[in-house]
């Protein structure tokens, strides 16, 4: 095999597996996927305490953005922005169900996995925490007299 086709075979051979040969169920329609998700959302709220508290959080923000009424820009950076944190603690909860899954005894690997995916979330909540400041602090202030 040519290096330019151990190249092609590297791009494209995920592409060429079918999903429905590996897996035990394959969601069928829009509609079905739709309801997948929504499930993934509620079963996040009911059995992920950090989730309520981000539920809490996100509303909080965008109910501040509104009041101190930041431009469209800021109130898009801020959706976001509050997306990224979500997403982040969604794949931090894939992860570890995906670990827990295949392991019940400690491994050194198990805990980098998780440590891992649990540290992107903080990264998502420090950058969120920033850029919240940056975008609420100034109009929050200037609403007080305080600038």
């Amino acid at each position: 095999m040519t290096k330019k086709q151990q190249v092609f075979d590297a791009l494209t051979g995920t592409a060429r597996i079918n999903p429905e040969g590996y897996s035990y169920h394959t969601s069928r329609g829009r509609l079905s996927s739709l309801s997948y998700a929504l499930a993934g959302w509620l079963y996040m709220l009911r059995w992920q305490k950090n989730t309520r508290i981000q539920a809490a959080a996100s509303l909080a923000v965008l109910m501040l953005a509104l009041w101190l009424q930041v431009g469209w820009t800021e109130l898009a950076i801020l959706i976001l922005t509050i997306s990224m944190v979500w997403m982040a603690e969604f794949m931090n909860a894939a992860v570890e169900a995906a670990i827990n899954l295949t392991t019940t005894e400690y491994h050194p690997m198990a805990k980098v996995g998780k440590d891992v995916s649990s540290a992107a979330v903080l990264l998502g909540a420090v950058a969120s925490m920033l850029i919240g400041l940056l975008i609420l602090g100034p109009p929050l202030l200037e609403r007080f007299g305080l600038l």
